[in-house]
């Protein structure tokens, strides 16, 4: 009988950090860009731990989850870096956060971490997949956004729609 293999898709989780004043945290990515902090859910992880995590080892500050804002899947998958052959599909949960505590730092995935107002991190986000999640938390929809977009060979978004 033939092995039947599961799907495998990467789980994310990223977080829109905002602060007692209204700013918005972001982080440079040293392959990205700027971009809201955020990374792969390990092993025996919850999402919420997860996200905790990535925001603490990415920019130093500790922020809590506060709401979902955004599903998104990536429908595509393409050729890896790093020694991966090949990046599969994710889903992505995006969360509103709320600062708790901590000094900005970079990391050995950010050269660097800063606070600025959600014009500017609009136009500070050049990746297109985050400038659209981004775009879906300026929205301040009541309810999450379900987002399906391919990556590669360009970027397109196929669903966009509340959930």
């Amino acid at each position: 009988m033939e092995e039947k293999k599961l799907s495998t898709h990467i789980v994310g989780a990223a977080g829109v950090v905002v602060n007692e004043t209204g700013k918005v945290l972001l982080v440079k990515n040293r392959r990205r860009g700027w971009e809201f902090p955020g990374g792969i859910v390990e092993p025996g992880e919850s999402i919420p731990e997860a996200l905790r995590r990535e925001i603490r080892e990415e920019s130093g500050i500790e922020a809590e989850p506060v709401r979902l804002f955004c599903l998104s899947s990536n429908t595509s998958s393409h050729p890896g870096y790093g020694g991966v052959k090949t990046v599969p599909t994710k889903v992505v949960t995006d969360y509103v956060c709320r600062y708790i505590s901590g000094e900005l730092r970079g990391s050995d995935e950010t050269e660097t971490a800063v606070w600025v107002s959600e014009e500017k991190a609009l136009e500070m986000i050049k990746h297109p997949a985050y400038a659209a999640r981004f775009s879906v938390y300026l929205r301040k929809s009541a309810r999450p956004v379900y987002l399906q977009y391919e990556s590669h060979p360009e970027f397109r978004v196929m669903v966009d729609t509340e959930i």
